[in-house]
């Protein structure tokens, strides 16, 4: 299609007086010319998993992403956040590069632009493999246990795939442990479930097994390798050269290109057999010691099976492209006289490279760009002009970088330029650490420093570096040519540079020094998360002495104390000409940044203190850094060397189960393997329905505040919008919801309470058409006074009523005035801790499909509690529940977040189809998700406790507070749990415990992983540990001397039985981790570093298990049904969110009817199958559903024990089948099954019945290292112990309990939730809320469970009258993941006791690193202490304050 056909139409132009300035011309009057000269086309032409594509004028508002999805057969690439942080939409590009190389490239999808895929190979997940023949790559991360819920497995293993795929050189893979674990490949990557290990685990054996590849660390250069290691760099390193080029290298097929070198005689034979040999090669997990219990059998790789380059991409020649629409034009030049031609024609053009920061503009910004220019092809810009020799690369005086060369590529070749130039290359050395942990890789590999600059970011990680290293930046116009700027005086305010608006900047030249100058350039960065975080401080330092040692240059600059990146002039010209090495002349320099960035408290962005406190840290590093890289005196390694992790390890005590053929046995996840090829699907994955709409939501953008008027007129003009909901289009009596109390309305009335409370829902064609017409609602508001945080709701007495309070000993008839007063010890505090995103990685999704004939609608909903949602949808239409089948076959994460907050989206779309008589689909974006679905709630403890002499704890008195938001939802039963966890595993004689939920202006919070039980545990490790402060006595044995004995009664008078195995784990796992020798070795660490400090804890945790103040909760049923071949259908109450419920019920069917696990077929769960199912949550779901699968298949048993009589007890279950149907034998069972023993009623304190039905228990050990600095850590190791009774399956248990510990660990460490004071979320997708990381996890991570008692005796768990006497483990072990932050606090009171503070410790979680550092209370944070001026604030607010 001819581009000029598609130019947008020009501006009507009403008449014009003769006095009246000519209009500027319009975008399409300015570049029509162009156009029609050089752009001759409007198709993209590349290929998808080896097919071509051709695709004419495309939507111009499409990223890749969106064509990908909007493709049936494409769906395994998923939509996570939309801002290039999850990696959920991973996708390779095959590219070719400079001297016909071929080069895969991990990108994120959802904000790649699509005109960059032209004259492309994209491979997505389904290029790899099916489940019937998959890559061994996917083979391998789905048998080893590599997924749970699957929603980012994809992106992983795209991004895994690209690593090895790019290793392939010489007839070799070339990789090393560091490569898969600690070069940033899976930064770009997240995973809420797993925990990371297994997927490290399959990467690993992967390489090792099947691609011969050596897995080592490979040593340092030596000098007889560094100049052919230099030059593999310089000559950009690639899978090699198409067959159909005149070199002689491979075409990117790994072995299966006819120039691939022979192999046979240069592979390692150590303990491999060749593919030859054998049909398939066996693996276990890395860290199993050869365990039996892992062995499985693998396909062998096969590297001829792999996606080759199509053929015809290496004659592919780029041409000039244009399309778009009247709103929006895609241009992509071939070269860069033409991108300076269209920048002259219409300078507000807006050049692309990765779109990395401008896609999230356009989505979430709302940014409106007229023509958009794809840049990244322009040969010009990205290609490095390498010096022809050694001798030519020692005589550069300066390196001059492309502008849009990729920072991977820049890496890259910093990397190789610093083995060539030493120490004279310490400018890129610094800049090359920026790139490292700039973003995630995917990023990395598209975006560009000429983009980095440009968008003038006051945090940028490369400008300090830059700056400080004197670079300077070309540019280039169509008038005045090519010119310099200097860097220095480049940003000139607030995202605002010099670059003139028609400029493009083409190279950045970074001055190298002479050959026999001092200098030394370094950078650095903190954030919140190692990897892939945005900066807090990002600072350069540069250095120049003359031979005295005396100062001649230096340039000191930073980011995030400014709005721009700025140098300290002072602080530079106080060291000019003074001896650098002289403490002074340090002190005189910190003195002058302290004087340069005098931050106030209320700067934006906040941690003005600790702002400051880096500034100082960063600098005191570079000076001790710089003196010993100069050789001047010696200087410890823990002031200059920042904290890196090293290698993932641990173990898994695997073992057999005995007595049973199915159950206890290591099976994988049964639908691991369609998470690996992208066939699990999830709702949003479901093909088109004819005739389908798609929702926008319309959300209040106060916290607190009275609608005046809606205006829906703009946005029902806009293309492809159908209608909207709001208010008004359903009976008032219709409009509110509520899991537990009905008060929370679907669409708000006369008020907003809360930012993000959904207003009304547009419906269009397509979901983007959707969300635009969405942004379009014009909402007038009146503004109210909003409560957010806890201390405002109590002093305004802002609170749901509750009520409930547990009382104990004494409380029981009055207050425990006399008990404290015979207390010898009495300690009183507030304890605070934040809430956590449920961050799982498929957003709330629901589809309606109605069905007109009888008013029925059949609704898919990512939903954990599909009977809530059924009762509600049927109210909003009217129609008795039976008329309404919810549905969901997976949920790609949950963690409780979707057992409530699921439901008003399923009526929304519930609505709109009923409405329109059409198919209704609604997928949330993660910032929509994030502010709609609520958290884990805030909490804040006000406790008084008494001891005797030793510690002993006589007795509590506490009031605890949630922060439950604007409405009720589950609070006041997370405030229940919460009140029963606050002994965790110790004996409080005198107990009375009070909660009050409090009412606020924010998002309603939820449930949540735990349900209040870590909050809880987390307060009372919090006063465990004031107690044994005050009275100087060891924390463990002070934990040991107050834990429970049998006999003892908890605080809701529940009697601790036999089944209490906390003191035998406590001891198990203290001889195992050797923690005894390891406390010793933490003290000495301590005694012999000043600027690294470790922390060592071991705690406890004990867990109930059962719904337990919705006692009707408590019970399950399943039906299943054998069919006469043999084959069995089973549906149950519970859904499976990836924490393999449908796995074990499959297992549980399996062992009660004698079959194997293939032979029976969990289908979907659906309200019409399985009446009135309880949610999917309280860890119960294995314990209920599984009982009433044994049920079932104990009555199908009984009929068909005289067919086995009859053909013996092997006969398989075809025949007895057979032969039961042809009798006419029922052959389907309802199965079902209610809780025994429990029924707590609140406020008998006289003869309650128990509250939960078991306590499921661990013991975790963590050791941590902290850089007192900055206050980064790191966790060097975890041991965990569980007590999960007899485990139905040990490997999908190990992955709960070590994703679980890693979901806490973020908790109490990581995850920050910040709110602007005008009651808005400001941490709302992945770009300013973190979570754990693959970098995270702990260096040696060991799981293990409880067997034995500390005697050798086998453990039997049948009291228990569980599910094969199992233990529900998706909660209990979250809570461990405090040990991470309770060791930190250890490594703190080493740091302050090394720097003589005094005052008690006060550290709330999550212990971010600005809490951390300025805990450490050092000289460095009193000097940068901010005094708020009077009323001044803080520019965030915490909720939980």
């Amino acid at each position: 299609m001819a581009s000029a056909e598609i130019l947008p139409k020009l501006p009507l132009v009403g008449p014009r007086s003769e006095l009246q300035p000519l209009p500027a011309p319009s975008a399409a009057e300015a570049l029509t010319p162009l156009i029609q000269s050089t752009y001759r086309t409007s198709e993209l032409s590349f290929f998808v998993n080896g097919r071509r594509v051709t695709i004419s004028n495309p939507n111009p508002d499409w990223v890749l992403l969106d064509w990908i999805r909007a493709q049936d057969n494409l769906k395994g690439t998923k939509l996570g956040c939309g801002e290039g942080g999850c990696g959920a939409c991973t996708v390779v590009l095959q590219t070719i590069e400079k001297g016909k190389q071929l080069r895969h490239v991990a990108v994120n999808a959802c904000l790649f632009p699509l005109v960059g895929v032209d004259g492309k190979s994209l491979i997505t997940i389904e290029g790899l493999g099916t489940v019937d023949r998959p890559h061994p790559l996917q083979e391998r991360i789905a048998k080893m246990h590599g997924s749970q819920c699957g929603f980012c497995t994809p992106g992983i293993v795209m991004s895994l795939y690209a690593l090895i795929r790019n290793s392939y050189r010489d007839g070799k893979f070339r990789l090393s442990s560091s490569d898969v674990e600690l070069q940033g490949h899976l930064d770009g990557n997240l995973c809420r479930c797993t925990g990371y290990k297994p997927i490290l685990e399959a990467a690993k054996t992967f390489i090792v097994e099947d691609l011969k590849g050596d897995l080592v660390e490979e040593p340092s250069p030596s000098p007889s390798n560094v100049d052919s290691a230099a030059d593999d760099l310089l000559q950009t390193p690639a899978n090699g050269n198409g067959c159909g080029t005149t070199t002689t290298g491979s075409c990117g097929r790994p072995g299966g290109c006819c120039r691939d070198p022979s192999t046979s005689s240069s592979r390692s034979s150590i303990g491999r057999q060749s593919s030859q040999e054998s049909d398939v090669t066996r693996a276990t997990s890395v860290d199993s010691g050869g365990s039996t219990g892992l062995l499985s059998s693998f396909i062998p790789y096969n590297p001829t099976a792999e996606i080759i380059f199509p053929p015809s991409l290496w004659k592919y020649e780029q041409r000039p492209v244009c399309y778009g629409d009247e709103r929006k034009i895609w241009f992509r030049p071939t070269n860069l006289a033409q991108l300076i031609e269209l920048k002259d024609a219409w300078p507000s053009a807006k050049i692309v490279g990765g779109a990395s920061e401008t896609q999230i503009e356009v989505r979430f910004k709302k940014s409106e760009y007229q023509v958009c220019i794809y840049a990244s092809d322009i040969r010009e810009l990205h290609t490095f002009n390498e010096p022809e020799s050694d001798a030519a690369i020692q005589s550069l005086s300066e390196v001059c970088i492309p502008g849009n060369m990729s920072l991977t590529k820049v890496e890259e070749l910093c990397t190789a330029l610093v083995l060539k130039l030493g120490t004279r290359a310490s400018a890129l050395e610094a800049l090359r650490k920026q790139l490292r942990y700039f973003a995630g890789r995917q990023i990395r590999n598209v975006a560009s420093l000429a983009g980095n600059l440009a968008t003038a970011s006051p945090i940028s990680d490369a400008a300090p570096a830059l700056l400080a290293a004197g670079s300077t930046i070309t540019v280039r116009t169509k008038k005045e040519g090519s010119y310099d700027l200097p860097l220095s005086t480049f940003f000139v305010k607030y995202r605002t540079t010099q670059l003139p608006a028609n400029g493009v900047i083409t190279h950045i030249k970074i001055p190298l020094p002479p050959p026999e100058s001092i200098e030394v350039t370094k950078a650095y960065k903190q954030a919140k998360r190692k990897d892939d975080d945005i900066a807090i401080v990002t600072a350069g330092f540069r250095v120049r002495l003359d031979r005295k040692g005396v100062v001649q240059q230096a340039t000191f600059a930073l980011g995030g104390m400014a709005p721009t990146t700025v140098v300290s002039a002072t602080a530079q010209k106080a060291v000019l000409g003074k001896q650098w090495a002289d403490i002074n002349t340090r002190e005189e320099a910190m003195n002058a940044l302290l004087k340069d960035f005098d931050l106030p408290f209320g700067v934006p962005g906040g941690m003005a203190q600790y702002r400051k406190a880096l500034t100082l840290s960063l600098f005191f590093r570079f000076w001790n850094e710089s003196i010993k890289e100069f050789e001047i005196r010696d200087v410890g390694y823990d002031v200059v060397e920042e904290i890196h992790r090293g290698l993932s390890t641990g173990t898994r005590d695997h073992f057999a189960a005995s007595g049973t053929k199915v159950v206890g046995k290591e099976i994988p996840h049964l639908s691991a393997l369609k998470h690996c090829t992208g066939e699990a699907e999830y709702v949003d994955d479901m093909p088109r329905q004819r005739n389908e709409l798609h929702c926008g939501l319309v959300l209040s953008t106060k916290a607190h505040a009275k609608i005046l008027a809606v205006d829906w007129s703009i946005a029902l003009e806009m293309p492809g919008v159908v209608g909207y909901l709001d208010k008004d289009s359903l009976p008032r009596e219709n409009n509110n919801w509520g899991p537990i109390r009905v008060d929370e309305p679907l669409f708000a009335t006369d008020e907003v309470h809360s930012h993000g409370q959904t207003i009304g829902l547009v419906y269009a064609e397509t979901a983007l058409q959707a969300q635009a017409a969405a942004a379009k609602v014009r909402v007038t508001y009146e503004t109210l006074p909003a409560i957010l945080t806890i201390d405002e709701a109590i002093k305004a007495e802002s609170y749901f009523d509750h009520g409930k309070q547990l009382k104990k000993g004494a409380a029981i008839e009055g207050p425990l005035d006399d008990i404290f007063a015979n207390c010898d010890h009495v300690f009183e505090g507030t304890t605070k801790l934040g809430g956590q995103e449920h961050f799982y990685l498929e957003t709330n999704a629901a589809l309606a499909i109605p069905h007109v004939e009888d008013g029925s609608m059949e609704v898919y909903s990512s939903s954990q509690n599909l009977a809530e949602n059924q009762i509600f949808v049927a109210k909003v239409l009217g129609v008795p529940m039976s008329h309404v089948n919810m549905r969901v076959r997976r949920l790609g994460g949950a963690y409780g977040g979707k057992e409530s907050r699921s439901t008003p989206f399923a009526c929304l779309v519930a609505i709109a189809a009923k409405k329109e008589r059409r198919p209704m689909r609604l997928m949330l974006n993660r910032d929509e998700d994030i502010v709609t679905s609520g958290q884990r709630h805030p909490m804040q403890v006000r406790w008084k406790i008494g001891t005797d002499p030793n510690g002993i704890i006589q007795c509590l008195d506490a009031d605890l507070y949630d922060n439950a938001g604007y409405s009720l939802d589950m609070s006041g039963a997370v405030m229940d749990r919460a009140c029963t966890h606050i002994d965790n595993c110790y004996n409080i004689p005198h107990a009375w415990i009070r909660g009050w939920v409090c009412k606020t202006n924010t998002v309603s919070n939820t449930a949540f992983r735990g349900f209040g039980g870590p909050q809880a545990m987390y307060i009372t490790e919090s006063f465990m540990s004031v107690i044994a402060e005050k009275l100087e006595i060891d924390i463990d044995d002070l934990r040991h001397r107050n834990l429970y004995q049998e006999g003892d009664l908890t605080p809701f008078l529940q009697r601790i039985d036999v089944d209490f195995h906390i003191p035998t784990m406590l001891e198990q796992l203290s001889i195992n981790a050797d923690y005894e020798n390891r406390k010793k070795e933490v003290k000495q660490f301590n005694s012999t570093n000043s600027y690294r400090k470790r922390g060592i804890c071991k705690i406890p945790t004990k867990f109930g298990l059962s719904f337990a103040t919705a006692l009707h909760l408590n019970q399950a049923g399943a039906y299943v049904r054998i069919y006469e071949d043999g084959s069995i259908l089973l549906h149950h109450g519970g859904t499976e969110m990836g924490q393999g419920l449908y796995t074990k019920m499959c297992q549980v069917a399996a062992e009660e009817l004698g079959v194997s696990v293939d032979q029976i077929f969990n289908k979907d769960s659906q309200t019409d199958q399985v009446a009135n199912p309880s949610p999917t949550a309280a860890s119960s779901g294995s314990d209920l559903n599984g009982m009433a699968v044994k049920n079932a298949c104990d009555q199908l048993n009984e009929r068909l024990a005289p067919y086995q009589k009859q053909f013996g007890p092997d006969t398989p279950m075809s025949v007895l089948a057979h032969a039961a149907y042809r009798d006419r034998v029922n052959l389907a069972a309802n199965g079902f099954w209610k809780m025994p023993r429990i029924g707590y009623k609140w406020g008998n304190y006289t003869d309650p019945l128990p509250m939960y039905y078991y306590f499921t228990q661990g013991v975790a050990i963590t050791e941590v290292e902290l850089d007192v600095l900055t206050g980064d850590h790191t966790v060097l190791r975890t041991d965990i112990m569980m007590d999960v009774g007899r485990s139905i399956n040990p490997s999908i248990d190990y992955g709960q309990i070590e994703g679980a510990f890693v979901q806490g660990q973020g908790l109490f460490t990581m995850e920050e939730s910040l709110w602007t004071r005008e009651g808005e979320l400001f941490t709302r997708g992945p770009g300013t809320y973190k979570i754990p990381g693959f970098s995270d996890i702990p260096q040696i991570f060991n799981v293990s469970m409880l067997k034995h008692d500390s005697s050798g005796n086998a453990i039997s768990w049948k009291h228990l009258r569980s599910i094969q006497s199992s233990k529900g483990v998706g909660e209990p072990p979250l809570f461990l993941g405090s040990t991470v932050f309770f060791a930190l606090r250890e490594a703190v009171k080493a740091a302050r006791e090394m720097n003589g503070v005094k005052e008690p410790l006060i550290l709330n979680a999550p212990a971010t690193p600005e809490k951390l550092r300025i805990a450490v209370g050092d000289d460095f944070v009193k000097r940068a202490a901010v005094v708020p001026k009077e009323g001044e604030t803080n520019f965030f607010v915490r909720i939980e304050d």
